[in-house]
């Protein structure tokens, strides 16, 4: 069987240059957890730099529905979290161990990580932040799918997009779509680490 967390290294190399940083959490019962810091890239006019932090460890296996009886080590959906943030506006290193314990809960919780999805920490993300939740976007966008030798799924890379208490409250009744509608109504920076509650009346 082939090994997929150099693939996946590889792959997000390839899409966000060498890593500045990287730290490993491990829980127990599961397999290590790396996040990976990718220094601060100028987003060209989008203001200011921003940098981003990757999962690496959560694909090594596949996430299993957690009704089914035996977890089947082939197939299933993989993926890798990814946060992008401003540089320099927070101390948004302190989100490593936060990053690891959502790339953990698939093992941790048999939870399938999907788009639209709300995953919860429970303490803000970073100090200081109006944040504890982040909704699961679509991927392809920043890093392009890996895809693996059948009959193992590809490995998706999903972008993270905080979320306030507010917000999350809201999406939990109208729905990802609605939410995501709203950000882009008012021009919502969702790179800003320190941003406010898009309006919801």
């Amino acid at each position: 069987m082939v090994e997929v967390l150099p693939l996946v290294e590889a792959r997000l190399r390839t899409a966000l240059g060498e890593p500045d940083a990287r730290a490993a959490v491990t829980f127990l019962g599961t397999d290590r957890v790396e996040v990976l810091r990718f220094g601060a890239a100028d987003a060209a006019g989008e203001g200011g730099p921003v940098v981003r932090y990757a999962t690496l460890g959560m694909s090594a296996l596949p996430m299993t529905d957690p009704t089914a009886v035996l977890a089947d080590p082939v197939q299933g959906p993989r993926a890798e979290l990814l946060l992008s943030v401003r540089a320099g506006l927070a101390d948004t290193d302190k989100v490593l161990r936060p990053l690891a314990v959502l790339a953990a809960s698939p093992q941790v919780e048999g939870l399938v990580v999907a788009p639209g999805a709300s995953l919860d920490v429970g303490e803000p993300l970073w100090p200081g932040a109006p944040f504890t939740s982040v909704l699961v976007g679509e991927p392809g966008g920043l890093v392009e799918d890996l895809e693996l030798d059948a009959p193992m799924d590809p490995v998706r890379f999903l972008p993270l997009l905080p979320m306030t208490p507010n917000e999350a409250a809201w999406k939990r009744v109208q729905g990802a779509q609605a939410l995501q509608e709203r950000w882009l109504a008012h021009g919502t920076d969702l790179r800003d680490p320190s941003r406010r509650s898009v309006p919801l009346d």
